[in-house]
């Protein structure tokens, strides 16, 4: 099992960190596209990494990878049992990947003016920190176990710095920082950071 992974991308690490956390042998290949070898980045047709290949199997969508990852590897279970659970983590990460990765690629690209980078701040601002109090009830996104929507979620938080965003230490989101703090002390989150990924936490 070889990943492709770029060794500064949110979407890369959600897939590192289900390897880290499930402990599976695979080989990963920090690449950027442009030394990724056209046989394999022709794989995507998006022309995008991360790329997971499997013996004959090969997978282009992050998504499709730590599903699959959670069924062929199924300890620790990274999704809830039961349906209706299995749902509710499925339309989370929906939920983060419709409107939350769109914002974090557009400030990551940093091709808009600053004015508007502004206003995509304070917006990634406003909805990460309208669900701090979901965290006084569980350990976890929503969950009491650490869940795929965790694996999603966590690179976005580890890069707001690096994008020029600080959450504020307060009452309201201390639930959220707590939850931070605990997702950040992960041997499986820490084993997922590239070396450029770790000298995101300085900036």
């Amino acid at each position: 099992m070889i990943l492709y992974s770029d060794r500064d991308d949110h979407y890369s690490q959600r897939v590192r960190i289900v390897l880290a956390e499930k402990d599976i042998a695979a080989e990963i290949k920090e690449v950027s596209i442009e030394e990724t070898p056209d046989d394999i980045l022709s794989i995507s047709p998006y022309q995008k990494l991360p790329i997971l290949v499997d013996r004959e199997l090969a997978l282009h969508d992050p998504s499709v990878m730590m599903e699959y990852l959670d069924e062929r590897f199924p300890h620790p279970p990274l999704l809830p049992v039961y349906p209706v659970a299995r749902a509710n983590s499925r339309t989370l990460i929906l939920r983060i990947d419709r409107e939350w990765c769109p914002i974090v690629d557009q400030l990551i690209a940093a091709e808009l003016p600053e004015k508007e980078l502004l206003k995509l701040r304070e917006e990634l601002l406003h909805e990460i920190s309208s669900i701090a109090p979901t965290f006084k009830e569980f350990k976890y996104f929503m969950s009491d176990e650490f869940t795929l929507v965790d694996c999603c979620f966590a690179p976005i938080l580890w890069r707001l710095p690096s994008l020029g965003i600080r959450l504020p230490l307060n009452r309201h989101l201390k639930p959220l920082l707590d939850y931070q703090k605990k997702v950040f002390a992960r041997p499986g989150f820490l084993d997922s950071l590239s070396s450029l990924e770790r000298d995101l936490k300085e900036d």
